[in-house]
């Protein structure tokens, strides 16, 4: 009997000690992660840094003159439950990087694990380095120039803000007095804030409103993503053809004269959002006469090319 206890303790147990192990990963709430409140204090270092930013990446040719930017997106996430972060930079021209990067307290630094794919190795390339005073994110790994002197790589985060961040990868000799810069990105171009995509969610929401009020179905089905689902009142579950269809105009003689959507909340998750609230509306009869009605809604968002359009979509009636 108390093997039995001792099992189903166990069994209850074990589900939220899983799920304890995996608080801080990226998940559809925080998809870029949380920091473990038990990492070194330095893990917030990069905090002003993780998320998705739009870059340029503009590297040396190989005559030393300065090639043509390059568009770029850089993201920062935190990895191993919040004990680390992980970046990654996608390139327009195809070249594509990322690192692993640890601060590890008995040494007091950054180790930042470089990789590429442009030039796969199976040793990677370390880094190291920390904080400074005035900001900035200083790493350094040993490395000759290319006439035998002794120096080192040295990478620094810099102009670090709430609109982006500036990069410089330099060679500089050991006493630092010698600085050649042979890549420099800048991320001051910043994803614009939620508050814009807020916007952007609220003027698509008005939108849809115009286009029921004005029965223009094109400009109904454009609110909603490819793979939207509608959950209306009383009704299964609609897609495809059978959203376009339950929108379609019936030309029967009834008119939407007013129709208004209020937000009460918006919530963003990466490329995904929630929203709540209320609607309204008015209905006119073939006679003439005017039926008013009101309920709430929940809609799922979904960034579908670089706009936000209604991915689920449920609403019922509430009595007035």
């Amino acid at each position: 009997m108390k093997t039995v206890i001792q099992l189903i303790t166990i069994a209850v147990l074990l589900p939220s000690f899983v799920l304890a192990q995996y608080d801080f990963e990226p998940s559809f709430e925080h998809p870029y992660g949380l920091p473990n409140p038990d990492a070194p204090e330095q893990i917030t270092d990069f905090a002003p840094l993780i998320g998705t930013c739009n870059c340029k990446s503009q590297s040396r040719n190989p005559d030393q003159t300065w090639a043509e930017p390059v568009d770029m997106v850089w993201k920062f996430k935190y990895i191993m439950n919040g004990m680390g972060i992980q970046d990654e930079t996608l390139k327009a021209d195809g070249r594509h990087s990322g690192s692993i990067r640890q601060f590890i307290a008995d040494s007091t630094k950054w180790y930042v694990h470089y990789y590429s794919s442009g030039t796969p190795t199976p040793r990677l390339a370390t880094w190291e380095g920390v904080k400074t005073e005035e900001g900035k994110i200083v790493l350094y790994k040993e490395q000759k120039a290319p006439n035998g002197t002794d120096g080192f790589s040295r990478l620094t985060f810099y102009d670090i803000n709430e609109n982006g961040y500036k990069w410089v990868g330099e060679w500089v000799d050991k006493t630092e007095t010698v600085a050649f810069p042979f890549w420099k990105i800048d991320c001051s171009n910043q994803k614009k804030p939620q508050q814009g995509d807020k916007q952007e969610i609220i003027a698509a929401s008005n939108q849809f409103s115009q286009a029921v009020m004005s029965g223009d179905i094109d400009g109904i089905m454009d609110s909603y993503t490819a793979d939207a689902k509608i959950f209306p009142n009383n009704r299964p579950i609609l897609e495809g053809p059978e959203l376009e269809k339950y929108w379609t105009p019936k030309n029967n003689g009834y008119k939407t004269v007013h129709h208004k959507i209020t937000s009460k909340e918006v919530k963003f998750f990466g490329d995904y959002a929630h929203d709540y609230g209320a609607y309204e509306g008015k209905t006119q009869n073939p006679d003439g006469q005017i039926n008013e009605w009101q309920g709430k809604y929940v809609v799922v968002w979904k960034k579908e090319n670089d706009q936000w359009k209604m991915h689920l979509d449920i609403w019922n009636s509430v009595k007035r």
